[in-house]
């Protein structure tokens, strides 16, 4: 027919044909006659218009609804998904971009369902059964109404419309919708679909009212009938082509034969339109406001601006939101989004079944096998896993810390699922292989999961997804440990750091000078020969460690020195008694290796357990093979250690954290942890690559862990295992300067003050001899002086009046002298006599009342 248009007829344009299978050959005959070919219908994205620049695509390209599709997909989580669509070019066009979209989204595609677009009722009910054996139920389908109509009245009647189903379809259903029977509809309940959206205009409403009258007076038997979006696109392409000779302006319609030759065939006798380059031109600057909204090609492809998300439900579609490239989904057109892949972007939903609940997408099919849960075979470490078979039923099951969890993770997922675990062992009952054989198992699909004390590690996560971690992380180093606590006879020295040592030492030293200053011209404890009045001093300061100084203090500025200092020393003497205590009796255990790189030099023999990854850890750090021993329990652990490595045991164990503490929670006081400590993502799940399963049990897993049921396993399991908390016990580290210089601070800042103080008062009441009474003496002079008086006796503070005058009178009372020429009394001296003055009493004569003190006190003692 279009040979035939082209050949004979000389057409200047076509507008079809209406399928894309017919369209790729039109194209090449609309390439080689430069005849535009404008498809209204046509859209699969293989029809590119890069092959034919004369192929005008007046519809949208398949491939353009992907993103709507796939933005639903990511909004409401599903992380599988099966495309269903027919084998041929229509079907097979989208496949690959929708792929790639969902890869994008980390969504995965594990089945592509195909069907003929010939295929029979019983060939499609056999497809949707083997499709009901699969783990997931998130389809798209893609497939025009003649054969999607029959695919949907089979899945109901299989029980594939129920809920906990999704289904998707895409415009070659969508645009066709009302073409189909009601029945057809009351089978596709809950659907949703995509399809280009066409804004109401007037100037549509008007179109579709004329055309609508005018079709019932043509075809007055057909009844009630509606136009679909292809003939409004066929309209907008008829009028494009319209404008586009309009503004060509020719009226040359012929064709160009002088290329055709004699003896060409059918496809080759014909000739080039001359009017074609123009049309071309022409038709590519086209732009107007169509019924289908505004009309614009790009590089032969019309531009769609926005789709439509509808929901099948009742008697025909709802529409529930809409998808543009630039903003993602929404309610509104004209509404402003801040995450364009958010569910709550749509109206509501009415499913398949009839349900409100947003489906997850996946279940464990029920006439399905019991999921297979591999677990391994144990030696030791019960604590993890221990497999049991009953000897009478042959029935296997699994107990330990491992299988506990995973239990009540599997309680904790919103769905019942049926498991049993299946031990990974050889025919005799022996373990068989490593742990990353049992893992691999779960790729050759022989376990359906493998459940145990399986470590989170890069290389195995190339053949398994694993869950998120439910145990701390990390592989460490364990040694002995022993008591390298120093009970020599300088012990005593270790309770405080030499600067501390130093520091006090200087401040009693310190304290003694400035309760001499303070104390010494008032107070006879502190009176006497030089050496005398230094030991006083120095031992008074010692003294008040013990608190048993006897000499007393009488001036207030030294006892508030005292006060201040006694609280330091009541401080510091304490603290020194706790940590002396606790170096005498509390055990100091140290490791006996605390570096990898001396395990190596010495060639020290390291355990590790068998079967464990952390073999690999070992040799990467350059530990010889024949230095690498194994264990298979606890008991045999420290039965290595016990050896040491010149009896063919370890000098240290590697292993991870979980092993490690329960080890120590029997071994306390033999055994450390010691750095360095290696990454390790913890104890984890493992299912096959892409299952859905591993992000409804993590999240389950953050469930239990973070609730009191985790607690209530621990205990179960390891209640034996606690070890005393080291923070409990008292310290026993030196203590430092750094912890009493507040005490010292405030002691020397009130010593400094009370010196001041004194010396301030001293000076201002013997201001006197500063003064320069005699020219002739020399201000040195003076100040030697004033030393003079600051060491000797002040007799006029109260301590010595009461003592002389208790003197005097006693004295006195009892022998009246009748010497006149005796020299004065020390009480009648005035301050010129202490001060030096050569004639103190001009008279010569003393009083007769105070005679007999002077023969008490020594005049040549009164500068001692």
């Amino acid at each position: 027919m279009t040979l035939d248009l082209i050949k004979n007829v000389k057409v200047q344009a076509i507008i079809g044909p209406e399928t894309s299978t017919q369209t790729d050959f039109v194209i090449d005959l609309g390439n080689k006659s430069q005849v535009p070919i404008l498809s209204f219908s046509a859209s699969s994205p293989s029809l590119t218009s890069l092959r034919s620049p004369y192929f005008f695509r007046a519809t949208q390209n398949d491939s353009s609804q992907v993103g709507a599709i796939t933005s639903i997909i990511q909004a409401f989580g599903w992380r599988e998904v099966v495309p269903i669509y027919v084998d041929n070019e229509f079907g097979e066009g989208v496949i690959p971009y929708l792929t790639d979209a969902l890869q994008a989204i980390d969504t995965r595609v594990p089945y592509r369902s195909v069907i003929s677009p010939i295929a029979t009722d019983d060939q499609i009910v056999e497809e949707l059964y083997k499709l009901m054996t699969m783990q997931t139920r998130v389809f798209i389908v893609h497939m025009l109404p003649s054969l999607g109509s029959r695919l949907f009245t089979k899945a109901k009647q299989v029980g594939m419309m129920n809920q906990g189903y999704v289904w998707i379809i895409t415009d070659g259903l969508t645009n066709l919708f009302t073409s189909l029977e009601p029945s057809v509809i009351e089978s596709m309940q809950g659907v949703l679909g995509v399809r280009p959206y066409v804004p109401k205009t007037k100037a549509l409403e008007g179109f579709r009212l004329r055309w609508k009258r005018k079709f019932q007076q043509e075809n007055p038997s057909l009844g009630d009938t509606e136009l679909n979006i292809f003939g409004l696109l066929a309209y907008d392409a008829t009028m494009a082509l319209a404008m586009a000779v309009e503004n060509t302006g020719t009226t040359n319609f012929s064709f160009d034969m002088t290329n055709v030759s004699t003896n060409a065939t059918d496809l080759e006798a014909f000739g080039v339109s001359k009017n074609g380059p123009k049309l071309l031109e022409s038709l590519s600057g086209t732009r107007f406001r169509g019924l289908t909204g505004d009309y614009t090609f790009v590089d032969g492809q019309l531009q769609s601006l926005a789709f439509q998300i509808l929901n099948v439900n009742g008697d025909g579609e709802t529409g529930i939101g809409f998808w543009t490239p630039e903003k993602g989904l929404m309610k509104k057109l004209n509404l402003t989004n801040t995450d364009s892949t958010s569910k709550s972007h749509l109206r509501s939903i009415i499913w398949p079944g009839d349900s409100t609940s947003v489906p997850k997408g996946w279940e464990i099919p029920t006439n399905e096998k019991i999921l297979r849960i591999g677990v391994p075979m144990k030696n030791g470490f019960s604590d993890f896993v221990k497999v049991i078979t009953d000897p009478t039923t042959n029935k296997t099951d699994a107990t330990g810390y491992c299988i506990d969890v995973f239990n009540a993770v599997m309680h904790a997922l919103p769905y019942a699922i049926n498991y049993e675990f299946i031990p990974f062992e050889l025919s005799d009952g022996i373990g068989s292989g490593s742990y990353n054989d049992m893992i691999y198992q779960v790729k050759l699909g022989k376990f359906d999961a493998v459940v145990g004390d399986t470590t989170i590690v890069a290389n195995r996560s190339q053949f398994v997804d694993f869950t998120l971690p439910y145990t701390e992380s990390g592989v460490s180093m364990m040694v002995p440990i022993t008591d390298n606590n120093n009970k020599n006879a300088w012990v005593f020295l270790k309770p405080l750091t030499w600067d501390l040592w130093m520091t006090s030492a200087c401040f009693f030293l310190f304290i003694g000078l400035v309760i001499w200053v303070l104390e010494h011209r008032i107070n006879e404890d502190f009176r006497g020969p030089p050496k005398h009045q230094v030991g006083t001093s120095f031992w008074f300061s010692f003294s008040t460690m013990v608190f048993s100084h006897r000499e007393r203090v009488i001036s207030n500025l030294g006892r508030f020195v005292v006060i201040v200092w006694c609280f330091v020393v009541l401080i510091l003497t304490q603290s020194y008694t706790e940590s002396l205590t606790s170096l005498l009796t509390v055990q100091r255990l140290q490791p006996t290796v605390s570096d990898v790189t001396e395990l190596i030099k010495r060639g020290e023999n390291v355990g590790f357990q068998q079967g464990s990854f952390v073999a690999g850890i070992l040799k990467d750090l350059g530990f010889n093979e024949k230095n690498l021993l194994v264990y298979d329990s606890v008991e045999e652990w420290d039965a290595l250690f016990q050896k040491g490595t010149t009896n063919g045991g370890i000098a240290a164990a590697f292993d991870e954290v979980a092993y490690l503490k329960l080890f120590m929670g029997r071994h306390c006081s033999k055994y450390t942890m010691v750095e360095p400590t290696f990454k390790t993502s913890g104890f984890g799940f493992a299912f096959p690559l892409g299952s859905p399963l591993v992000h409804d049990v993590s999240r389950a897993i953050l469930i239990v862990t973070e609730g009191p049921k985790m607690n209530e396993i621990e205990d179960a399991w390891f209640k034996e295992s606690s070890c005393p908390d080291p923070s409990s016990s008292v310290s026993s580290h030196s203590l430092g300067l750094n912890s009493f210089w507040g005490l010292f601070l405030i002691a020397g800042v009130t010593s400094i003050l009370a010196l001041i103080i004194f010396m301030a008062t001293f000076v201002y009441e013997h201001r006197e001899v500063l003064k320069e009474s005699d020219p002739k003496s020399s201000l040195w002079t003076r100040i030697r002086t004033l030393l003079g008086i600051f060491v000797s006796r002040d007799l006029n503070s109260h301590t010595f009046k009461e003592k002389i005058s208790i003197q005097v009178h006693s004295l006195g009372a009892a022998t009246p002298s009748p010497c006149n020429h005796c020299p004065p009394s020390p009480s009648s001296y005035s301050p010129s006599t202490e001060y030096g003055d050569p004639n103190p009493n001009p008279s010569g004569q003393a009083p007769e009342d105070i005679v007999p003190a002077v023969e008490l006190i020594d005049p040549n003692q009164e500068r001692a």
